[in-house]
């Protein structure tokens, strides 16, 4: 896999209005399934921001389940199984990485797996305890 997208970039693909659509977009539609990624969790998040967010912007479950549905046609769902989850959680703690920074390990550990070239994200210091082999990998689109 090229690319691995995470929350941060799949979110404003879907809102015109919002500062990163754009270059979310552009990158987002340089990709297919054979050369784009998303974690399976990825799609819990944006179901659960597209479906909180604040006044004119929040959208309905069946909405969201559209969108989520154009991820899924373009990208590639990534997931650990049991035993890939609990490593990764054991490397997480044992770099000291806490609280809700552990979402955004378990997506790194996602890009890992699917041997992605670059992960794109508006968050990067949410990975930065994951270690060179996360850091390097991260851009912005």
């Amino acid at each position: 896999m090229k690319g691995f997208f995470d929350t941060s970039v799949l979110v404003p693909v879907f809102y015109g209005d919002h500062v990163h659509h754009k270059p979310s977009l552009d990158r987002f539609i340089q990709f297919d399934k054979t050369t784009g990624c998303c974690a399976a969790h990825s799609l819990a998040e944006v179901y659960s921001t597209l479906t909180r967010m604040p006044g004119k912007h929040r959208i309905s479950g069946e909405q969201a389940m559209l969108f989520i549905g154009s991820i899924r046609e373009r990208l590639s769902i990534i997931a650990l199984n049991g035993d890939e989850y609990a490593d990764a959680l054991q490397a997480s703690s044992a770099v000291g990485i806490v609280g809700g920074g552990i979402y955004d390990a378990m997506l790194a550990h996602c890009a890992i797996k699917a041997k992605t070239e670059t992960i794109y994200s508006w968050n990067a210091r949410h990975y930065s305890l994951c270690g060179p082999q996360v850091t390097q990998r991260l851009s912005t689109p």
